[in-house]
């Protein structure tokens, strides 16, 4: 028998909430990097936040959906699958490291920034193009994620004293 854990209305409506402003954040502003017809984004924050504030799982789910529809809905479709599994891997870590270790915050999510850089190296070098093409979006995604990182770690106190998330994390 499979034990599934009760989700709330108001944590499910959340976890909606933080899907739609990390596909809105990754759709507002896109820099297009030829080399790889990718483009970055600021969505990490919102993924991050979600991974930092609600925990791996949600993080997990938040940074996968959130920016697997940005791609969709961008006509980035052929990024979509990879980004599923890297941005969801990228807040599920943010989560998991603020969850398990003693890390200040800012080195968790720049942590799972960095880890988010390496999963774009690695899919467009094995499964898009290249290694030499995939460079050239390396050094942007880096950025990228530490941007994202810093970002969520400024707003992180201030969304960790909002009531409705005071409340999830009873």
């Amino acid at each position: 028998m499979i034990h599934m854990k009760k989700i709330s209305t108001q944590k499910l409506t959340l976890i909606a909430m933080f899907i739609a402003l990390t596909t809105i954040a990754t759709m507002v502003i896109q820099i297009p990097i030829p080399a790889t017809k990718g483009y970055l984004n600021i969505g990490d924050t919102l993924l991050i936040c979600a991974g930092l504030l609600l925990g791996k799982t949600v993080g997990g789910i938040v940074g996968g959906i959130g920016s697997a529809m940005a791609d969709l809905l961008s006509g980035y479709a052929f990024y979509a699958p990879i980004t599923l599994v890297v941005k969801g891997l990228e807040g599920y870590l943010a989560g998991a490291l603020n969850e398990k270790t003693k890390l200040p915050t800012i080195v968790s999510a720049i942590i799972a920034g960095l880890v988010m850089a390496v999963g774009y190296l690695l899919a467009e070098g094995i499964i898009l193009y290249n290694f030499p093409t995939a460079l050239a979006s390396f050094v942007p995604n880096i950025l990228q994620g530490v941007a994202g990182a810093a970002l969520a770690t400024i707003l992180y106190p201030v969304l960790k004293t909002a009531p409705i998330i005071k409340k999830m994390n009873r």
